[in-house]
């Protein structure tokens, strides 16, 4: 065969190549919502790497130590059990908390609506909604190797402390998104971005909640502008959480060893130990979406429509996906 025609050859084999890695990593997003890869997928793709990598230990075993010290920095152990892979598919994860599963007939009739909306808007996605005593069973399992991080977690004195650190817990290890049970679904996670933006570009999701903007902003708020807590969008691994999950462990573990992980002795809240200061003047008055690095920050319509302040939008705005109830059933349990 004559040399150009040879390459040619070569050539029309490598572009058919591509093609074909191309349209079967396009296949494996969920119809519907670009940029989701379908949980079972997730599954199978890690049972072939545990198998390779297993297979990988067992020729070089003996030779040197594959695991990361026990003595290492937090930081370090989380980024190795989580890597952080940008180019990955957000997992079609939906997390939420309750006391109760829907199952249960103590789940409670008016959370029904919220909590079926999900589901609705998503039917391919895997939607779980997690009791209380299974998520220290999953924090157990998916934390076993960073122990101090579960003991950390099992030791805060309250459920609903629990809750908050548990959505930070699971999107590091699994992904996806974590939203409040009394939120409402208004439009499917396939619309949150904008159709031209590459979702491999993008690893991380987060709401404006409030931007007072008003001399007299902190009779009401924490701070000048805050983030969303109710509903968070993740890839599994992502450095935001990783710092968050690390500072709330360490935080957690040094009120406990002085004694003050306590109700009503704790000199900081979940709140305070996963927030930090930020310039508020880069995000406020923000009406479109805006992407800093891999992060997309959401203006106040998306996921707090309809609050009648700081210029948010009505729930029928086309940027509204998200409505929260602020029901605050927690409040009035005496349990938690």
């Amino acid at each position: 065969m004559p040399p150009a025609i040879r390459r040619l050859a070569i050539f029309a084999i490598c572009l058919f190549g591509l093609i074909y890695l191309f349209r079967s990593r396009r296949s494996t997003d969920i119809p519907g919502a670009p940029g989701y890869r379908p949980v079972q997928k997730i599954f199978d793709e890690e049972e072939q790497s545990l198998a390779h990598a297993q297979h990988s230990y067992t020729k070089i075993r003996g030779q040197k130590n594959l695991a990361i010290s026990p003595t290492a920095p937090l930081r370090d152990r989380l980024r190795y059990q989580f890597p952080y892979d940008l180019r990955r598919s957000f997992p079609a994860y939906i997390w939420q908390t309750w006391k109760y599963t829907p199952a249960s007939s103590e789940f409670i009739d008016d959370l029904r609506v919220t909590e079926a909306s999900w589901t609705e808007l998503h039917p391919l996605f895997t939607h779980e909604v997690i009791p209380d005593e299974t998520q220290r069973r999953l924090i157990q399992y998916l934390y076993g190797s960073v122990p101090d991080v579960f003991e950390a977690y099992d030791s805060l004195p309250l459920p609903v402390m629990k809750a908050d650190f548990f959505r930070y817990l699971v999107l590091l290890a699994r992904g996806g998104i974590y939203s409040d049970i009394d939120t409402l679904a208004l439009k499917p996670a396939g619309y949150w971005l904008p159709e031209e933006l590459d979702r491999s570009t993008v690893g991380f999701m987060v709401g404006i909640e409030a931007d007072p903007d008003r001399p007299d902003w902190h009779d009401w708020y924490s701070r000048r502008i805050q983030f969303c807590q109710w509903t968070i969008v993740s890839k599994p691994g992502h450095p935001i959480l990783r710092d968050m999950v690390a500072y709330v462990t360490e935080e957690a573990l040094r009120m406990k060893k002085a004694g003050i992980l306590k109700v009503g002795k704790m000199d900081k809240t979940i709140m305070e130990l996963g927030g930090k200061n930020i310039t508020y003047e880069d995000f406020s008055n923000q009406v479109e979406r805006r992407k800093v690095g891999d992060v997309v920050v959401l203006p106040i319509t998306s996921f707090s429509p309809g609050v009648g302040q700081m210029n948010a939008g009505d729930t029928d705005h086309p940027l509204a996906f998200v409505k929260h109830n602020f029901d605050g059933t927690w409040k009035t349990d005496p349990s938690l």
